[in-house]
């Protein structure tokens, strides 16, 4: 019996030493990509303008890196731009993309950054920043933002850098990877060129089911159902982009996809107060409004070319403000 019992202990021991193996190294030794590249961005004049482009629209760096007024309807700026948010979403902050911030970081660990997910120090970033998606685009488009990034002044704090939960510390060190950069291919592709804007907007970082952890779950991309719980007393959700004719995209023309989006170009630097239990999204509506038609069309041809699932979303409902704000 006493046998048993220490060959039993000494089992349990052993599966001991090899879990705290296992996390010290995803503790010390991750997030694992590399050191950051020897890179140094020319700022031609057409890098800065697509990087300006891509930045504030295409792939929205700055609406994630400004503060919003929250209580407002579609969250309008009001704050100096690219300063970072604090509370972007609970607990988790949007760092300072101004010389405040990065003035100190080199083009390398900026590309490092935004294509694996790894900070200047070697942090790995919180993954509500899709990296997973920068790291597939063209790196020509990357480079066409940090030169654009490099003409913003310096404004606002340092924001706090987030602090991660058991066992979620571990778990987001494993994510960062590098990843195959692509090609953006010509507008001609409509098909391709669509996809590929899709991806460069993150747009199913959103449209998405995610489980009761917040992590994504395999093969919902683009049903929608995310959840945003808003300060007005809110949770509004993100549509089904698939091309379901019952509860997604598939009795929406070219034309009426494209419409949508340009409808939203007049709420450009309005500020409408909500009240409690008035519906607001989390849809960067304005900034993608300023998308072109072609544009805008051609992520249309690519998302109707998805399969249709079926999953209805509920748009948003009314809970306790007092339990939004707790949370």
């Amino acid at each position: 019996m006493k046998k048993v019992a220490r060959i039993t202990g000494f089992a349990i021991g052993a599966i001991l030493l090899v879990v705290l193996g296992v996390l010290g190294y995803i503790k010390f030794a991750l997030p694992d990509v590399g050191p950051p590249p020897d890179l140094k961005v020319d700022a031609t004049q057409a890098r800065l303008e697509r990087g300006e482009h891509l930045a504030m629209y295409g792939m929205g760096c700055l609406h994630c890196h400004s503060s919003h007024d929250k209580m407002a309807f579609m969250h309008p700026a009001n704050g100096p731009l690219g300063a970072g948010q604090a509370d972007f979403i609970p607990g988790v902050a949007t760092p300072n993309l101004t010389p405040t911030g990065i003035g100190d970081w080199s083009d390398g660990e900026l590309f490092r950054a935004i294509t694996t997910g790894v900070s200047k120090d070697g942090r790995a970033l919180h993954p509500v920043m899709p990296y997973d998606n920068f790291g597939q685009a063209d790196p020509e488009d990357i480079y066409a933002v940090i030169a654009y990034l490099r003409t913003l002044k310096s404004a606002g704090q340092v924001q706090a850098k987030p602090s991660f939960d058991f066992p979620f510390y571990f778990i987001v060190n494993t994510m960062p990877e590098k990843r195959t950069p692509g090609k953006r291919p010509d507008s001609s592709d409509t098909l391709a060129y669509g996809q590929y804007l899709v991806m460069s907007a993150s747009c199913a970082h959103c449209h998405v089911q995610r489980d009761d952890k917040g992590a994504p779950i395999p093969g919902t991309e683009f049903t929608g159902g995310m959840a945003f719980e808003q300060p007005n007393g809110t949770v509004c959700y993100t549509a089904n982009l698939t091309p379901c004719p019952e509860t997604g995209l598939g009795k929406w023309t070219k034309a009426d996809f494209i419409k949508r989006f340009k409808s939203y170009a007049d709420y450009e630097g309005k500020h409408l107060p909500l009240k409690n239990g008035e519906f607001n999204t989390e849809m960067p509506w304005v900034g993608f409004s300023h998308l072109s038609e072609e544009d805008l069309g051609a992520m249309y041809t690519y998302l109707h070319s998805l399969k249709p699932v079926k999953h209805s979303v509920e748009k948003y409902r009314k809970v306790d403000p007092k339990m939004v704000a707790a949370n």
